[in-house]
């Protein structure tokens, strides 16, 4: 273990010595919660899963998994934002108890990123680098590193719960429903003032505080925390845009407003 640990303070991720277990625990915990959706999905949902063919199963039971892990790193989140300690040191700080959030975050990726090798003919080679970048991201906030604004990319998937939702009531026969249109201005919503608002905002605040102590900040960190951050903010308003333009056709504005 000495040596191993030594192997981590090398690649700057000291740490991770104490959390890589549960790295590898929830990585195998949301491969259970995927086979676990294999048995019982078709049994809830028969008259669905009856006309899927293909990669329509695995698809499902994906999207099961994803809404799963954004449940509990956004309330994680949330904690690790309220936190003093944290707060009192944004870039270098380290508490344990939000390592292990980020440790299950590394799970749910590095899970991601076998599944999206494995179904690499339906998911393409975009999916495997978000899987990989995504992993790289969580990774790297064992040096400690930013334990406090990687909160910022957990607050994301606050508006990938109804997202995913919105792609269950596609599968379940509601497009177009009422719920549906609840959960796609509500999902408008989350994603403006998570990802857009409160993002932007706060990837500012990270930044300005990053600089502050350039100096012990490496290389690769300003590579992997700085690219994937504005590839991140340039995608989330294109995204945005295209959630507005796919709701205005699937729900015309005079249903909308008589909605209201």
């Amino acid at each position: 273990m000495d040596t191993f640990g030594s192997i981590l303070d090398q690649l700057s991720l000291s740490t991770l010595r104490y959390h890589w277990q549960t790295v590898l625990t929830s990585t195998v915990i949301f491969a259970i919660i995927y086979e676990m959706s294999r048995i019982f999905s078709p049994v809830l949902f028969p008259k669905t899963f009856q006309f899927f063919k293909g990669y329509n199963g695995p698809n499902w039971h994906v999207h099961v998994v994803s809404t799963i892990h954004c449940l509990v790193v956004v309330t994680g989140s949330f904690f690790i934002f309220a936190d003093n300690t944290l707060d009192q040191d944004r870039v270098n700080g380290y508490v344990r108890w939000a390592a292990d959030i980020y440790s299950i975050s590394c799970g749910y990726f590095l899970w991601d990123t076998i599944i999206a090798i494995y179904f690499y003919k339906y998911q393409g080679i975009s999916m495997v680098l978000h899987g990989m970048v995504s992993f790289s991201v969580f990774i790297f906030s064992f040096r400690p590193f930013i334990n406090y604004y990687g909160a910022i990319f957990l607050m994301y998937e606050l508006s990938t719960i109804f997202l995913n939702f919105h792609w269950f009531m596609d599968k379940l026969g509601w497009t177009g429903s009422k719920i549906q249109l609840v959960n796609g201005v509500i999902l408008l919503l989350t994603f403006f003032f998570a990802r857009i608002v409160f993002g932007t905002f706060m990837s500012y605040r990270m930044w300005s505080d990053i600089y502050a102590v350039k100096d012990d900040v490496p290389w690769r960190y300003w590579i992997v925390y700085g690219g994937g951050n504005f590839i991140t903010t340039c995608l989330n308003i294109w995204w945005f845009s295209q959630m507005i333009t796919m709701l205005r056709k699937r729900f015309p504005a005079k249903e909308v407003a008589k909605h209201k």
